[in-house]
């Protein structure tokens, strides 16, 4: 877990978005479901935070896709970056974990929907790994 007492900065390739959380992030967890696999051109490799820690500072570039009522994917407009996931009426947003600016030693926590992963690499068991979206990764308070 990051430490809550540092604002953590992000973004996408050409800085059209940019990001800061004030708060903790939860582990990363590996999505192989084929809608994220679509949207990264691979798995998607993301932490989260709540909202409320949360700050947009820079969103020119910043557009959302919304495959399914009330779910949503951000990226940029401007370069391509796969950025966010966002259920709009829960308490945290996801996020890629390679658009922090700087390492914040987290860790894969999970694998879900491996049973949708793609035939051309392996899934590491090191680790929880779900068919399904089941996970037990809590979401730091």
């Amino acid at each position: 877990m990051s430490n809550a007492n540092l604002a953590i900065t992000g973004g996408c390739v050409c800085g059209a978005v940019r990001y800061q959380i004030n708060g903790s992030l939860r582990p990363v967890i590996a999505c192989h479901c084929e809608q994220c696999r679509r949207f990264s051109g691979h798995f998607v490799a993301a932490t989260a935070t709540r909202k409320l820690y949360f700050q947009w500072l820079n969103t020119d570039g910043l557009k959302w896709y919304s495959y399914q009522t009330g779910l949503r994917q951000g990226f940029c407009q401007e370069c391509g970056s796969s950025l966010f996931f966002e259920d709009e009426q829960g308490e945290r947003i996801s996020i890629a974990a390679g658009s922090l600016d700087r390492p914040q030693g987290l860790k894969i926590a999970a694998h879900i929907f491996a049973a949708e992963a793609g035939d051309y690499y392996s899934i590491d068991h090191s680790v929880p790994v779900a068919m399904d979206g089941s996970h037990s990764v809590q979401l730091p308070l």
